[in-house]
């Protein structure tokens, strides 16, 4: 029964990466069509088109890749059995908080007030999404369930992404 369990997490696991992936990837594709041929120009705007992508692309990665090249990562031998659930656990258990704490982040930047004055710099780098509410006014109910998940799942992606890598570096002491 264990094994099942294992398979359904890594299962999951892909499946979720994937999808962030393909998240990350629409939501860099407005940044280029927003700027269009004067994207090279704005350098604020081309990092957040290449930190979307660098961010999509390895987590396209991690869902495509097989088990043993991931598991191959990892430098000490009892970590390297492909079938260790850490390999798929830590990742996808930082997708989640990163993706939780990203989407209240998603709606309190829509339910701020106008008078905070948000700088616009800084909320793009926390909601990649919040270009759409200052070139239109979404409704509440696209920011619930368009905008702010959205936002959890490209960020959900960097924390997976970032479990990844602690997973890597964390065995090469």
């Amino acid at each position: 029964m264990r094994s099942m369990a294992g398979r359904a997490v890594r299962i999951i696991s892909r499946v979720v990466f994937f999808l962030c992936a393909s998240v990350s990837f629409v939501t860099a594709a407005p940044y280029v069509m927003l700027r269009g041929a004067d994207l090279p120009v704005q350098s604020e705007w081309i990092l957040f088109v290449i930190a979307l992508a660098l961010v999509g692309a390895l987590n396209l990665a991690a869902a495509l890749l097989p088990r043993s090249w991931i598991a191959r990562l990892r430098r000490r031998d009892r970590d390297r059995d492909r079938d260790n659930d850490r390999l798929f656990s830590s990742p996808l258990k930082l997708l989640g908080g990163f993706a939780a704490i990203f989407y209240l982040v998603a709606v309190l930047a829509y339910f701020a007030p106008h008078r905070w004055n948000l700088d616009p710099q800084l909320m793009l780098a926390l909601c990649p999404m919040y270009f759409v509410k200052m070139t239109i006014d979404p409704s509440s109910v696209a920011v619930f369930f368009v905008l702010a998940p959205m936002n959890a799942a490209v960020y959900g992606a960097l924390g997976s992404a970032l479990g990844y890598a602690l997973l890597t570096f964390r065995g090469r002491r």
